[in-house]
């Protein structure tokens, strides 16, 4: 049971990063981000298992991206959504999508992965300041699951 937990797990951790590479790519070229989902696991077919949540994860992003920015302006007032650095607002759009939306991920799960996919790809700050706009988030819809 452990191991199928964490071969799940890895496996989402994996679709997180193809959809915070699809963001980002999005952000610089305006590229289709299902495309490049499909040419990411195409060019690296050990990505596979991890296309189907990265094609539903993003497809909601995609679909609530101006309810999620919202979010965003109002819980990182200090920092405009068209100012902040991309791999920080795509790791905060990725985490909220499933903080607010999906009811499969637990809350905390869905903070904590991206806190450490934050310290991967973002700067030195980036895991403080993550981990600060969704706590947030957390304790105001506590109880509530809807923007």
């Amino acid at each position: 049971m452990i191991k199928e937990k964490t071969i799940k797990s890895t496996k989402r951790r994996q679709s997180r990063i193809l959809v915070l590479q699809a963001l980002y790519e999005t952000d610089k070229t305006k590229h289709d981000a299902h495309a490049i989902i499909d040419r990411l696991t195409q060019v690296s077919p050990e990505l596979e298992p991890s296309k189907l949540y990265a094609i539903e994860l993003i497809t909601n992003i995609i679909c609530h991206t101006d309810q999620i920015d919202d979010t965003i302006s109002k819980y990182a007032k200090a920092w405009p959504v068209s100012q902040m650095p991309s791999v920080d607002k795509n790791i905060l759009r990725i985490a909220i999508q499933e903080i607010i939306l999906d009811e499969q991920i637990p809350k905390k799960v869905a903070i904590n992965e991206a806190v450490e996919i934050s310290k991967l790809y973002g700067t030195e700050n980036s895991p403080k300041f993550i981990n600060g706009v969704l706590g947030t988030i957390l304790k105001e819809i506590s109880g509530k699951n809807k923007f």
